[in-house]
């Protein structure tokens, strides 16, 4: 990736851009997203501690604007930012989605930026992924049904991924506080997976009483889901961060983050446990990327009940943003923007 030296460009891609070159689909996500563990496990990478952007009168835990910068080493070297807002109001006083996001690609010779992407489709695809890799790393082998609480947009793409990803699965027990929300998302997931059984649980804790595997999508900031509600050999990606009460982190047999430093900030719930004294990085299990590589185990028996927390790191959207922009370079997709002229 180099900058010309004659007229810097960037290149732009959409998101219609992205899902011509398959961003809708959740495969190169998963693929991306290994190799960005693997440097993470290896250290093979620079990632500052992401700043929120808060003023008075956005009150709501999803009201912020964060910065997320990167630089991902390798044989393809390159540094990013991801620009991420998010509005809680959004849906209801503007029918927009509740965040939007790009994504700024710089070459690391001259750190000119090479291209501007969209960032929300790659944004939601991504996190999906990461639940998708962890769950070959710490789901039970074989497992039928899978819980969603929360049922938006980011819920579409991980229920996505995972049908995409496991064929296994025979049903999905869904829950929201909007039961219209738990309708739109079963008639969407219904178009092309016919054949699996999706459930109206009525209940966040019916959903995750029946199920295998339990993904958290929710905008919540105070915990709800209790360790009594577990069954034996659970797998938790508890996207969403707060979801999850502060005992199932003392009683889990495993607790797995993307990354340590970026999860014990911002008083979430990991936070607040290691500011109580409750929790430790030594406590910890594993980084996600020590599993991938080999470094540590992930699920050794079937009983194992198993909670990933994953914070969300800059280096998944700059590892898959490197991915498409590749892509469109070889494919002539984009618009090419002069960027003096």
């Amino acid at each position: 990736m180099k900058t010309s030296t004659s007229s810097p460009t960037l290149l732009y891609l959409s998101q219609n851009d992205l899902r011509a070159l398959g961003g809708g689909q959740s495969h190169p996500y998963v693929e991306a997203i290994v190799d960005g563990l693997v440097s993470h496990a290896r250290g093979d990478y620079v990632q500052p501690l992401k700043p929120y952007l808060r003023w008075p009168g956005a009150d709501h835990i999803a009201d912020r604007i964060i910065a997320m910068p990167c630089y991902l080493g390798g044989e393809q070297p390159v540094a990013g930012l991801k620009w991420v807002g998010s509005r809680q109001h959004n849906p209801s006083r503007f029918d927009l989605e509740r965040a939007s996001a790009i994504i700024v690609l710089n070459d690391t010779q001259t750190n000119y930026p090479i291209a501007i992407l969209e960032g929300s489709l790659i944004s939601g695809m991504r996190t999906a992924a990461i639940t998708a890799v962890a769950t070959r790393y710490l789901a039970r082998e074989g497992f039928t049904d899978v819980a969603c609480i929360g049922c938006g947009p980011i819920a579409r793409m991980q229920m996505q991924t995972l049908l995409e990803q496991f064929p296994c699965i025979e049903r999905i027990h869904l829950f929201d506080l909007s039961g219209a929300a738990v309708e739109t998302l079963i008639a969407a997931l219904m178009e092309n997976y016919s054949e699996v059984n999706f459930i109206n649980a009525g209940s966040a804790e019916s959903a995750v009483r029946a199920a295998d595997v339990v993904v958290t999508c929710t905008v919540t900031d105070s915990p709800y889901l209790a360790y009594e509600w577990l069954r034996s050999g659970v797998f938790i990606s508890n996207i969403s961060i707060m979801d999850v009460h502060k005992n199932v982190y003392e009683k889990a047999d495993k607790v797995v983050v993307d990354d340590w430093d970026q999860s014990n900030r911002e008083k979430k719930i990991i936070n607040q446990l290691v500011l109580e004294g409750r929790f430790s990085r030594e406590r910890l299990h594993a980084e996600l990327g020590e599993i991938v590589i080999g470094r540590r185990p992930g699920r050794e028996n079937d009983d194992e009940i198993i909670l990933l927390n994953p914070m969300g790191m800059a280096l998944d959207d700059i590892v898959c943003a490197r991915h498409f922009y590749r892509l469109a370079y070889e494919q002539g997709i984009g618009i090419q923007l002069p960027l003096y002229g």
